[in-house]
């Protein structure tokens, strides 16, 4: 193991993120009573020029005045290259800076994007009194992003996850794509030779590399990787595959556009009795060995070494945190 120790960020259920537009009241009151783990309230994409300072006043005072029980609360706040953005950090922070979790800072691209919006935060926090920092999520949407995204991760102690916005990447690369979070029937590789009976076409998954570098960048600074929406609402089993595929990876949830895909993540990314049993005996393990006085953990006859104790440790804290927010099915 390196020398070097990954620090720990705030412990926070990231299954679900639910994307609420800040310009539809009813959409916001609904997702007081959602059972997503993280909503967010969307200031950016969302919201038309013209409705975006309406919108800002109706997201702070449904911060101030609406019961979000034990869900965490983000607003995305616009780009740092439009000119709504520092209005948005300062009334949002100033105004209801108490009530809010997290800050989703759209198509990072550098690590001095993070600086500046940690010191805007830090600012006003020290000003209003706000004991709790608000923490940091990175939506890396762009191939700016990926090519800084472990300077970006590691710009700021605020950070807390980083989220993959698939449908402005594909846009800023020229990537075609058939719906967002989708891939394409023509990203695949053909089997066998030419001529050959029984040749097919296997279709690839065109995100692998840049969902695979998010998970590695999240890991490596303690983040939570997050993977971006499936935007067909009508296509449960699209969905599911692309959840599966981003669990596989090592993603802790999944962002979603429509209360209907909710519950589905929060079931997926919800740790299961087989990987809780397995957690719970190597934590075990290391309590018998660190009460005898071992310098060694073993379980099944095999060595356990310490990014397995911290995974353990991790399962079980997320599936406490679940145990107190049960799917519903």
């Amino acid at each position: 193991m390196s020398f070097t120790s990954i620090p720990s960020v705030t412990p926070r259920l990231n299954r679900s993120t639910l994307a609420v537009p800040g310009s539809n009241p009813r959409f916001i009151e609904k997702a007081a009573t959602s059972a997503a783990d993280v909503i967010f309230f969307d200031l950016e994409d969302s919201v038309a020029p013209d409705c975006k300072d309406q919108a800002r006043r109706d997201v702070i005072a449904a911060l101030n005045d609406l019961d979000f029980g034990d869900k965490s609360v983000s607003v995305r706040i616009n780009g740092l290259d439009t000119h709504y953005m520092y209005r948005d950090v300062v009334d949002l922070v100033e105004q209801a800076g108490n009530r809010l979790d997290l800050l989703l800072v759209p198509k990072v691209g550098t690590a001095a994007d993070i600086y500046a919006v940690d010191m805007l935060l830090t600012q006003i926090e020290t000003a209003k009194g706000i004991k709790n920092p608000i923490g940091i999520e990175l939506l890396i949407e762009t191939p700016l992003g990926i090519r800084n995204i472990h300077e970006i991760a590691a710009a700021s102690p605020r950070n807390e996850s980083i989220l993959f916005g698939s449908a402005d990447y594909a846009a800023s690369t020229g990537a075609q794509i058939t719906t967002i979070g989708g891939s394409h029937p023509d990203y695949g590789v053909l089997t066998g030779s030419p001529g050959e009976e029984g040749r097919q076409s296997q279709q690839g998954d065109m995100w692998h590399f840049v969902l695979a570098t998010i998970v590695a960048a999240a890991r490596a600074s303690g983040l939570r990787p997050i993977d971006g929406p499936f935007a067909d609402i009508k296509d449960p089993d699209g969905w599911l595959a692309s959840a599966k595929r981003a669990r596989v990876l090592g993603c802790e949830g999944k962002m979603v556009i429509h209360p209907s895909q909710v519950e589905m993540a929060n079931e997926l990314f919800r740790p299961s009795e087989a990987e809780i049993t397995q957690a719970n005996r190597i934590l075990e393990a290391m309590a018998r060995a660190e009460g005898e006085g071992s310098g060694a953990v073993t379980l099944d006859g095999r060595m356990i070494d310490i990014a397995s104790i911290r995974q353990a440790q991790s399962t079980v804290e997320k599936a406490s945190l679940a145990s107190n927010k049960p799917a519903k099915l």
